[in-house]
């Protein structure tokens, strides 16, 4: 049992609530963990039924020892490991982000060295801020990270460099995976939230201007979720980082999108000229052959579905706006 028994780290934040949800619709045991207590995301794409299979545990992943009680206890066979801070809450408190991005991760590792092998594998989320910048449409690989212009970006690298340690002191094997812009339902924080931001304020009928321009690799979230859990569950020995790639597309396109799905918001949602200082195409060829059949929904299709929820949760009177005044 404990091999189709998985802990989620930050499973109450935006990929980790779609991890849950596509976990529980394999027939997944969950185990989530976040300091969060709110449900907020897990109601927007989770029925009641379904909540209710999750077994939800509040902790402090700095707590030494208490990752490793957390596994012992629920006989955890996998981990996926995705709480962390971001780039703000980095730059404002490196100290503090360090703690939680470094520290917290070497805490996962730990607990799945003391398991005694039951934990198989550990996925992790790294990050497209390991690169610096890149020139616009070259797709990078991941041999070429490096450069990082961020606390954040400098913390997923070093837990990439001490991921490969544990494979190599401890044959632990494991996949970070770097995504770099995620967008669909629950997108509520960050910069690069401001995409789905704009079909939440298309639907709701509010002007918004998204933060940033140029071209960005745009990755639907049922796709990286999905891809997160394969890297859980193929049996690929080593320490392994992929990049994960949606479609690049320039914000203008995505804007256009908004508009044709929303007519009415023709003119309502503009964004930057200035690009974000990350590369705007990632190379996937690594995980596309190491893991294979790795999804990708088109940018087309995977605006309609966040835009065709958002008008669900309006109907239900669900639509929290409050994200757009941030």
């Amino acid at each position: 049992m404990s091999d189709n028994r998985f802990l989620v780290t930050g499973a109450r934040g935006f990929i980790g609530a779609w991890i849950v949800k596509r976990l529980l619709a394999q027939g997944a045991e969950v185990v989530a963990l976040d300091q969060n207590d709110s449900q907020h995301r897990w109601q927007l794409i989770m029925d009641r039924a379904e909540i209710t299979q999750i077994r939800s545990v509040s902790g402090d992943i700095t707590e030494d020892g208490f990752l490793h009680r957390l596994v012992e206890e629920h006989e955890v066979g996998r981990i996926i490991h995705l709480a962390g801070l971001q780039v703000p809450t980095c730059r404002a408190n490196p100290r503090l982000g360090a703690m939680v991005n470094v520290i917290g991760t070497i805490n996962v590792f730990e607990a799945a060295r003391l398991s005694g092998g039951r934990v198989k594998r550990v996925a992790y989320a790294s990050s497209a801020a390991v690169f610096g910048s890149a020139e616009d449409g070259v797709a990078v690989t991941e041999s070429q990270a490096g450069g990082m212009n961020t606390h954040y970006g400098a913390f997923k690298r070093c837990n990439e460099d001490n991921a490969r340690v544990y494979f190599l002191d401890h044959a632990i094997s494991s996949a970070g995976l770097r995504p770099l812009t995620v967008y669909g339902t629950g997108r509520d924080t960050g910069m690069t939230s401001d995409p789905t931001k704009a079909m939440k304020a298309a639907i709701a009928g509010r002007p918004f201007h998204i933060r940033f321009g140029g071209r960005t690799d745009f990755l639907y979230i049922a796709d990286c979720a999905d891809a997160f859990i394969k890297a859980a569950t193929v049996e690929l020995p080593g320490a392994h980082v992929f990049n994960l790639h949606g479609e690049t597309v320039h914000l203008q396109e995505i804007v256009s999108t908004i508009e044709q799905i929303r007519p009415a918001a023709k003119g309502t949602i503009t964004c930057a000229e200035t690009g974000i200082a990350m590369p705007s195409t990632l190379d996937d060829s690594a995980i596309q052959e190491a893991l294979g059949g790795v999804p990708r929904t088109s940018m087309v299709d995977g605006i309609t579905e966040t835009m065709r929820r958002f008008e669900q949760l309006q109907a239900e009177g669900r639509l929290d706006l409050s994200d757009l005044d941030q």
